[in-house]
């Protein structure tokens, strides 16, 4: 399969500031990839390094087999889009998708043509003459959209595109994302923090943290099998306790076992209640076992043990994932 972006040894230091370190990666041309870490974990300086905004303080960036270093971003076959969308409010819809086109020199009749073809991906066609101001924050991350894809990159890169969003319309935003990568066949770089936003849309994900790449995998991989304790207490928050707690390995190694694996159980292992949180679908229960905080999540009912009262847990075996000694 090709390669759409390879990065082989890649650094960028700010002073004695790491913000990448020594990243290697490969992202399939046609892939949705995201890049999941929290805040200063190095996947958006990763983006900006894909995108020209920086240059690598060492190592090497290919895009489509292309060195990329060096290359001014106006130069390279990718688009980018911001959180903050940018949009021009001089500038009707129409306007702002197509001015990247103005800038390469298209002709109106051209570039009006072609801005209508990308507004029309994005469902919002008959749009055109509307002003940023009039549009909804879900239609301005559209727009947003249209102008980026209107210059028929072959990479789409996207910097927290829906942090500005409300949950649901964020939600309706994924999906929408999704549905147009996969009919456009294009290579997504997308960067969150959100790990549900990543594991329900990307194909693969890079774990960052600390300016380096934890794990990569696809979204189940990474959820059921993570490499480290950061990355299984990061995505989705893992129970992380002793191996040989869980009954599933050596003194010394840890495992990762999800709250929702957790099952009340009248012939389990005593715990004691700590906290009882409801929250819709699941309830939440905090846990003590034997001195070590678990969390489960399991189905509302109307007998749920109180704060304060003891209960019997147990779990399967095959759900729980042992790392390494130390990892």
């Amino acid at each position: 399969m090709t390669s759409a972006v390879t990065m082989r040894g890649v650094s960028r230091h700010f002073g004695s500031v790491r913000a990448v370190d020594g990243v290697d990666l490969e992202i399939r041309e046609g892939e949705f990839f995201a890049m999941l870490g929290p805040s200063g974990s190095g996947k958006t300086t990763c983006l900006r390094l894909i995108a020209g905004f920086e240059q690598p303080t060492a190592g090497h960036i290919e895009i489509f087999g292309e060195t990329a270093e060096g290359v001014p971003p106006y130069r390279r076959n990718v688009n980018t889009v911001f959180q903050s969308y940018a949009l021009f409010p001089h500038m009707n819809v129409r306007e702002n998708v197509a001015f990247g086109l103005r800038v390469k020199g298209v002709g109106r009749a051209e570039r009006a043509r072609a801005a209508e073809e990308a507004l029309a991906l994005v469902e919002l066609a008959g749009y055109g003459e509307r002003r940023a101001g009039e549009l909804s924050g879900g239609q301005r991350q559209r727009v947003a959209l249209a102008r980026a894809l209107v210059n028929k990159p072959k990479v789409l890169l996207l910097d927290e595109p829906l942090g500005a969003l409300d949950l649901k319309l964020r939600e309706q935003m994924q999906e929408e994302l999704r549905r147009l990568q996969r009919a456009l066949g294009l290579t997504f770089v997308f960067v969150t923090h959100d790990q549900e936003e990543a594991l329900s849309m990307a194909d693969r994900v890079a774990v960052f943290a600390e300016g380096r790449m934890q794990q990569v995998g696809s979204a189940e991989e990474i959820y059921r099998r993570p490499a480290s304790r950061f990355v299984a207490d990061f995505v989705g928050s893992s129970n992380v306790i002793p191996a040989d707690l869980a009954g599933a390995g050596p003194a010394g190694a840890w495992a990762s076992l999800r709250p929702e694996d957790i099952r009340l159980d009248p012939a389990g292992r005593a715990a004691r209640v700590t906290g009882r949180f409801f929250h819709g679908r699941v309830v939440k229960l905090h846990l003590d076992l034997g001195g070590q905080h678990l969390t489960a999540l399991v189905a509302p009912a109307e007998t749920l043990p109180e704060p304060g009262t003891e209960t019997r847990i147990s779990w399967d075996l095959g759900r729980v994932h042992v790392m390494e000694a130390g990892a």
